[in-house]
């Protein structure tokens, strides 16, 4: 599996964006070119590093010429590793995929919902908007991708081709992926590395704005202001983030004007955490939650579990009620959350 990447494009911007928008290194045009041409041949450079692994990269690149997933190839070529050796062989040991744990609840065909390894969520996804809705689960299903925020793309390319196979064999026309990072494996990552994917990944956002859509003599504006917290790996996919916004206008909520944001927005911290770095854990958090109260938020919301895990309880004590998207959508359809 081979990297699609155009040297050609990288020597002739003017702009760098992947590296001079970075939020946790600061780079100049000048500075950025050279250290994009180290990276290109294989270079050594404080990029690998400092590399953060919060994606934004892919995203600052217009022309999807994939530099974050350069940067991870090239931190596992030279033994760079952006956790401690411990966490990373916890993390690789965590997932392997087996067959002992595989979870499967049809209650059809399809719809059909993946929620990757969070079967806390099951008992969560009820009501009008997954009525008749079939779910897997499981090491048997996830994706991998988390493995680049560890700098060891090799096992994500090791253990892909098997997840899609097992998804695969159910016959499966369209799957819907619960979290951003499963539905970016299938989309951005394997069509970067030229890998087939047999059936249509869609994003849980398109799902709920489809429902919400067709219950919409059902929902009842909720009529208050929320801050949405984007996690990392929805920078590899922006482009599905019409239907978040189209889904707040479905359900009545003000998106408020953060400085944090959209291209702007910070990561929820985990990652810092995970890889020890403490300072940075503290410093996103602070600034994370000063943006919302200051934006006037009433809620945050988020679509990622393991953002809302790392962040919620600040938000709490901020004076923000920390919600998940679907929770918000199930309230707008005049549903009692649990």
């Amino acid at each position: 599996m081979k990297l699609k990447f155009d040297k050609n494009f990288c020597e002739k911007c003017t702009t760098y964006d992947c590296l001079t928008k970075c939020q946790y290194m600061r780079l100049d045009v000048e500075s950025a070119k050279k250290e994009i041409m180290r990276l290109i041949n294989g270079e050594e450079t404080f990029i690998l590093n400092e590399c953060v692994t919060c994606y934004a990269c892919e995203e600052y690149c217009k022309k999807g010429n994939h530099p974050f997933y350069l940067i991870t190839e090239l931190q596992e070529s030279k033994g760079i590793l952006p956790a401690p050796k411990p966490i990373v062989k916890q993390w690789i040991n965590m997932a392997i995929p087996t067959r002992k744990d595989t979870q499967y609840f049809p209650n059809s065909r399809e719809p059909v919902i993946s929620l990757c390894l969070f079967p806390e969520f099951m008992r969560e996804l009820r009501g009008k908007l997954f009525e008749g809705v079939s779910f897997i689960l499981g090491r048997h299903f996830y994706c991998q991708l988390a493995y680049l925020h560890f700098g060891k793309p090799s096992v994500i390319k090791e253990r892909l081709p098997k997840i899609i196979e097992n998804i695969a064999r159910h016959g499966f026309k369209e799957v819907v992926f619960f979290h951003d990072e499963c539905y970016s494996t299938f989309t951005s990552y394997a069509n970067a590395y030229g890998i087939e994917v047999p059936f249509r990944p869609v994003h849980f956002f398109e799902y709920l704005y489809n429902k919400l859509k067709a219950l919409e003599d059902k929902v009842k504006p909720l009529n208050v202001r929320i801050a949405y917290q984007r996690n990392c790996s929805t920078r590899l996919t922006p482009d599905k983030e019409q239907y978040l916004d189209r889904i707040f206008e479905l359900i009545g909520v003000e998106r408020t004007q953060r400085e944090y944001d959209k291209e702007k927005a910070l990561c929820c911290g985990g990652i810092f955490r995970g890889q020890q770095r403490y300072d940075l854990f503290v410093d996103v958090q602070r600034r994370n939650v000063e943006d919302m109260v200051k934006s006037k938020a009433e809620y945050c919301v988020f679509n990622c579990p393991y953002c809302y895990y790392t962040l919620a309880e600040r938000v709490y004590k901020a004076g923000i009620r920390p919600i998940m998207l679907h929770q918000l959508c199930r309230l707008a359809l005049g549903e009692t959350l649990r």
